[in-house]
């Protein structure tokens, strides 16, 4: 099973993953150059080598009209730099991350949740609208990205505002991301998302995830590592502390492996192919990384939960949103057939196909969604084959694809969405791309 593991011995920020995720494609370059075409507002994208403990790897910067901006993540809440990964600062206002950061800067404005912001750095941001959950998804909504990518970060960030809205008590709705982190938490969160589109992994296990220790200041006192945004995201999946003290893991950071995990623990038996290192910027005793490793893990039989129920009293578009629903938790398939019920109604037949381990939380998904009274559970046996991303090249340029083989099979089928392009593009008709890129046979 091509499987995904990611080791957070020194937590996990949104730019750390990307990084080093990055390492693990054929060409990086490529991956950079698309993100700086997103068409993000002042966001620019650039990637270079970095070494820490002796250790080569990557750093990605994003920065927002030449600056690489503080990130504040919601209600002006302001967290340790996804870019700066280690650092301190001291605010008087719900965080205060001991996070050994050497900004200095001082700027102070007043918002609607009367929060003053005493910090000593070079630039000034003055006052910023906040955005809502809402409108930060019409930003990622409106990118030149995959359906695939922006459901996924649309989902992470939904992950972000119902941490924030149980911590502070408020409804998801009147959540409000600060727009000056909002653009660079955005280019982290897509880019990851665009990352594991990529790869297409069929597992990612995540290992126990460091969050460093101490405390963050806030108005009304001292809260302790992790701040409590990150520690509600971070529920039922096994971390720790340490010697290191400052927040390790950021909010982004918990959001992302939360979202991607298909279970957290020790790295399983692989033929590891590839490693990648995604550095942080600042220098401790321990390599401030963190590390990816893709190959394949022994299958274990190939078992897959299929859960079933039956409808008569829905809509086709209520049945839709159930299945939107079903896939971006990450459903391995959601297909609907035609059913015919008691005493011949039409109906239809709701299928949706998950790993065993998460069998209970699509069956509480799918009694959710839908009209219906129960659901019923088998567990199947599958073969699959391995698949890999790969770039094909062809008089039209690069062309993405996928490389599926095992069992004495192997097959490569070129993206639609980039086959498509080309052909409006070029005026040409699809079936001739797809002989070009020797999807086709020409008769």
């Amino acid at each position: 099973m091509r499987t995904l593991y990611i080791e957070c011995n020194m937590g996990a920020a949104g730019d750390m993953l990307m990084a080093a995720l990055s390492e693990l494609l054929d060409a990086p370059t490529e991956f950079i150059d698309r993100m700086n075409d997103l068409g993000l507002p002042g966001v620019r994208f650039a990637r270079s080598a970095a070494e820490k403990c002796g250790v080569k790897g990557t750093h990605i910067d994003v920065t927002v009209d030449g600056e690489e901006e503080i990130s504040l993540d919601v209600d002006g809440h302001e967290h340790e730099h996804e870019y700066h990964h280690g650092h301190e600062h001291d605010h008087d206002h719900d965080h205060d991350h001991d996070h050994g950061h050497d900004h200095d800067h001082g700027h102070e404005h007043d918002h609607e949740h009367d929060h003053e912001h005493d910090h000593d750095h070079e630039h000034h941001h003055g006052h910023h609208h906040h955005a809502t959950l809402a409108e930060v998804r019409r930003i990622i909504d409106g990118l030149p990205v995959s359906d695939r990518v922006k459901a996924d970060a649309g989902a992470v960030y939904g992950r972000i505002a119902q941490a924030e809205s149980e911590v502070h008590g408020r409804p998801v709705d009147q959540i409000h991301f600060h727009e000056v982190g909002a653009l660079d938490a955005v280019a982290d969160v897509v880019g990851v998302c665009a990352l594991m589109e990529q790869l297409n992994v069929e597992q990612v296990v995540v290992s126990p995830v460091h969050v460093g220790s101490g405390q963050v200041r806030c108005a009304h006192g001292v809260l302790p590592v992790p701040a409590p945004a990150t520690a509600r995201l971070l529920e039922g999946v096994p971390i720790y502390g340490g010697a290191i003290r400052g927040e390790l893991c950021t909010p982004t950071g918990a959001a992302l492996l939360t979202h991607f995990a298909d279970r957290f623990g020790a790295m399983p038996p692989m033929a590891v192919e590839r490693i990648g290192y995604g550095m942080g910027m600042k220098d401790f005793e321990w390599a401030n990384c963190v590390r990816v490793m893709l190959g394949e893990t022994e299958d274990t039989g190939g078992a897959v939960s299929e859960l079933s129920c039956n409808l008569d009293d829905m809509t086709a578009e209520e049945i839709g949103f159930a299945m939107q629903a079903l896939r971006e938790a990450g459903a391995l398939e959601v297909y609907a057939l035609p059913a015919q019920m008691k005493k011949d109604r039409p109906g239809t037949l709701l299928c949706c196909l998950c790993p065993p381990e998460r069998e209970r939380e699509f069956a509480e998904l799918m009694l959710k969604h839908t009209a219906t009274l129960g659901v019923r559970c088998q567990t199947l046996r599958r073969y699959t084959l391995r698949r890999e991303a790969v770039t094909l090249s062809t008089p039209y340029g690069p062309v993405r694809g996928k490389r599926s083989r095992g069992f004495g099979v192997e097959r490569i089928k070129p993206e639609f969405d980039d086959l498509a392009a080309i052909a409006r593009r070029e005026g040409i008709a699809l079936r001739d791309i797809r002989w070009e890129t020797g999807e086709e046979e020409q008769p």
